[in-house]
């Protein structure tokens, strides 16, 4: 309704008058000048200013200088709207009759030559708007820090704990008295002790920042965890246990899922039951139930049972929280630091499972594991395939390895600190291996220009250049070649979070072996890349 209809009838003019007392919002009719015509008494309880002050006076003289001239181009994109079209959630700053400054929200629409605008004081919600967007920023700033600091303190760890291992593991390959076997496995398990301490707390960490990811990939099920479950077993008759694992009737096949992860799972549970339990059983079960729950679905289910210590009710309800254990005696008699269950939740509910704890103290404990799974082939399909290989396999050819090569396998290792580079030299004593080490990557590209290498193992962080940049000028160099020839290179590095496997491939790495380094998972990384090149 125009102005004029309001003159031209007093009932609709008294309400018009009524709305303008009450409204509790700010109300205001300019004209296309910018002169203001009419506004509420709101005015006055926001900005201290009487409707009386500011009739007739130019609206944008209370806006701050600074908003000036953005509120000038939205007051000239109100004029020019089309009939029906408004601008809504303008927020600028107006001064205050005590000479500070309030925050107005607006809402704005031409109607004939006026514009009808009504405006919300923001300001204590926008005070508290940017409070929580710079405590989310420096939340975000102290995660991030958190997390550069564990990565760096993972790498500075794995480093001198790639020579504990590494040399345990060579020394573990000699002659030994029964009583110097004894303590070299002992300091080899509390390596390993480490080494998962240190991966738990990097997984708490992704896990808070959110940036810990589940990868689906293509993979053989049983082929991917018969390792984990290889060593448990070893680790159970270590103790005297018995070891039992019951496969179901269909629990194989090729699978899209984080292996990784489901392994992670299954070795930690195993590893507590062992842990737990000094006399009886240790027992595995697993089975896979296709087309459950829905079609087209795979349930994996994992159920660890041992007789061990057990846990009570009241422990159940805090089992799977960070830092907690059955009770408050369980660090001092086995050690841990409680993180394990808690990283095992996190992972099972991200990949879409669940996992769930019983137990009675003194008889024992059992934890189930249920994870959907996709078929990548269906059951029949990966059994045939099986049998074939199995055929194939039979009458190929035995494949070349380093130990039966006509001639040494012939290795370089780019490596700066002194005990890594004797952990390597220890791993690769013998016959069949011909070492050199060089300190930097500069003096690895020197040597690698001779050609006189089968393979390298290239640190990743090393002075005057480090390993990344060293492979990116090696395959450089390999592209210009009339011939080019593509040498392998394993990056060997304590740096195992996965933007760092992501450098090492993307500068042209082969394979990344993460520290600390075993001797067999030496041999077989070079085995394969060695295997590889001599069969092309």
């Amino acid at each position: 309704m125009s102005l004029a209809a309001f003159d031209s009838c007093p009932d609709e003019m008294g309400v018009a008058d009524t709305f303008f007392d009450v409204s509790l919002d700010m109300l205001c009719i300019r004209d296309l000048e910018g002169r203001i015509v009419r506004v509420s008494r709101s005015w006055e309880s926001t900005l201290g200013y009487s409707p009386d002050e500011l009739e007739g006076q130019p609206l944008l003289k209370l806006v701050h200088p600074e908003d000036l001239a953005a509120t000038q181009t939205t007051a000239a994109r109100v004029q020019d709207l089309q009939r029906g079209g408004f601008v809504s959630g303008y927020i600028n700053r107006y001064r205050h009759r005590d000479g500070g400054y309030r925050l107005l929200e607006w809402q704005a629409r031409r109607h004939g030559d006026h514009i009808f605008a009504v405006a919300r004081d923001v300001t204590e919600r926008e005070i508290t708007r940017r409070e929580l967007e710079a405590a989310k920023i420096a939340a975000e700033a102290a995660s991030q820090a958190k997390t550069d600091f564990l990565a760096n303190m993972s790498h500075e760890i794995r480093t001198p704990l790639n020579g504990v291992i590494g040399l345990i593991g060579a020394l573990q390959g000699d002659d030994l008295t029964p009583r110097q076997r004894e303590l070299v496995d002992l300091i080899a398990q509390s390596g390993e002790s480490l080494e998962r301490l240190v991966s738990d707390i990097l997984d708490v960490s992704k896990v808070e920042a959110g940036k810990l990811e589940i990868v689906p990939v293509d993979m053989d099920i049983m082929d991917e965890l018969a390792g984990a479950i290889a060593t448990a077993r070893a680790k159970a008759e270590a103790k005297d246990l018995t070891f039992t694992f019951r496969p179901g009737p269909t629990a194989r096949g090729r699978f899209l899922a984080d292996v990784g992860r489901i392994r992670q799972v299954l070795s930690n549970l195993l590893s507590n039951a062992i842990k737990f339990t000094h006399v009886g059983e240790v027992a595995l079960e697993l089975t896979i139930d296709d087309d459950t729950p829905e079609p087209g679905v795979s349930q994996l289910v994992i159920v660890v049972q041992d007789s061990g210590v057990g846990f009570d009710a009241e422990a159940a309800r805090t089992l799977f929280d960070r830092f907690t254990q059955a009770d408050s005696t369980i660090t001092r008699r086995f050690g841990g630091t409680g993180l394990g269950l808690s990283i095992c939740q996190a992972l099972t509910e991200m990949m879409g499972g669940e996992i769930r704890a019983e137990s009675v103290p003194g008889k024992g404990s059992r934890f189930v594991v249920e994870l959907p799974l996709s078929r990548t082939r269906s059951l029949d399909a990966y059994d045939a395939g099986v049998a074939a290989a199995r055929e194939r396999a039979e009458q190929a050819v035995p494949t070349i390895t380093a130990r039966d090569a006509e001639r040494p396998v012939r290795v370089l290792l780019a490596e700066d600190h002194p005990v890594n580079q004797r952990v390597v030299e220890a791993m690769l004593a013998g016959p069949e291996f011909e070492l050199t080490i060089v300190e930097n990557g500069a003096l690895a590209i020197a040597e690698v220009e001779t050609g006189a290498y089968d393979v390298v193992l290239m640190d990743m962080q090393m002075p005057v250049m480090d390993g990344l940049a060293a492979t990116q000028a090696i395959r450089a160099a390999e592209a210009a070649m009339a011939t080019p020839k593509r040498l392998p290179i394993l990056m060997l590095s304590a740096n195992a979070m996965p933007q760092h496997l992501e450098q090492a491939k993307e500068a042209g790495a082969d394979r990344h072996v993460s520290k600390p380094v075993t001797p067999a998972g030496l041999l077989e990384a070079i085995g394969g890349v060695v295997r590889r090149e001599r069969a092309a």
